[in-house]
């Protein structure tokens, strides 16, 4: 069990983050087969010949595995460390790894290696040899540049609108309704605690006053933590709606709006802004836009300013015609 204690001020300085380096991480482990694909199943048999590729041209991939991905403390921080903004760029991250001096690489390595069975040699040779670094530098870029940012678009734009969802019901309603579904293993208690079941890890922390980084990952299916004092605290949680495609919208309906901007209705049985919308559906930007703009004429959509973006959501007549 792993508790982790709160004060009033965590609520406020809690946020959340999208990491392209940490999902290009996690990506690996499912294109492994080392983690379930579940809802991503097509999307990793159509890339598993690819990666396999790139396992004969970076072995640091294949090493990774004693070191990367495991329960309890075989793991390391420095190849995907929690971002230190909201939505980072994948080069910006990769910069930040690349700039951990060797020391640091080698420590935790040689941590994570010793709370293991004895790893082949030549595993161990390149993990603790003088360009480690770089070697997963390389390897993380390429497995982004060759597989993940084909389809980033799609998976961010389902991790934004979880994101908002989700920073919505903390600043709101507070921890019980952020956490409530995050999974079952996840419990918030009002004595001001938010306690994590976990087999592999025990002991108890304290935010005080420096909130939490909650990370949603479209390709974990079980809940992960940062919990070193070196990073800041983070917990990892499977993004909602991935393996949604919504139901299918009435023929009648398609007939009468338009297949688009049925499916579009369709989609915003939770908000969603122009970008995020085009990347699910796959269309341009502006050909999205000209179907947001004829619904929101018609009254079968709002659109709400937040900071920069505009959120799409259904009317009372939205919903009467998609449901109805």
């Amino acid at each position: 069990m792993v508790t982790i204690e709160v004060v009033p001020q965590d609520v406020m300085a809690s946020r959340f983050a999208i990491s392209p380096l940490i999902e290009t991480m996690h990506a690996q482990w499912v294109l492994a087969g080392r983690y379930p694909a579940g809802a991503n199943g097509p999307w990793a048999a159509r890339w598993r010949e690819t990666y396999q590729k790139l396992v004969g041209e970076h072995p640091v991939l294949r090493a990774s595995a004693v070191i990367s991905g495991n329960k309890g403390d075989a793991n390391v921080d420095f190849i995907a460390p929690p971002p230190t903004a909201v939505d980072v760029p994948f080069e910006a991250e990769l910069a930040a790894m690349r700039a951990t001096p060797l020391e640091t690489a080698h420590g935790e390595i040689r941590r994570a290696l010793a709370a293991r069975p004895p790893v082949p040699d030549w595993i161990r040779e390149l993990l603790l040899g003088p360009d480690v670094v770089r070697r997963f530098a390389a390897a993380y870029e390429a497995l982004w540049r060759e597989i993940l940012s084909h389809d980033w678009p799609r998976f961010r734009a389902v991790l934004q609108r979880d994101v908002a969802q989700r920073a919505g019901r903390l600043a709101a309603y507070g921890w019980q309704a952020a956490l409530e579904d995050l999974r079952p293993n996840v419990r918030w208690h009002r004595s001001g605690r938010i306690e994590v079941e976990l087999t592999t890890r025990r002991g108890t922390h304290r935010l005080d006053g420096k909130g939490l980084l909650f990370l949603p990952s479209a390709f974990m299916g079980a809940i992960g933590t940062y919990l070193e004092d070196a990073w800041p605290y983070a917990l990892v949680y499977p993004v909602r709606g991935l393996a949604a495609a919504p139901p299918a919208p009435d023929a009648d309906l398609a007939a009468l709006i338009g297949r688009s901007r049925a499916r579009i209705l369709a989609e915003l049985a939770e908000p969603a802004t122009t970008t995020q919308l085009a990347a699910l559906l796959g269309q341009s930007l502006g050909t999205t836009g000209g179907h947001l703009a004829a619904l929101r004429r018609t009254g079968v959509i709002v659109g709400t300013r937040v900071g920069r973006s505009v959120l799409y959501t259904r009317t009372p007549l939205g919903e009467a015609l998609i449901n109805g």
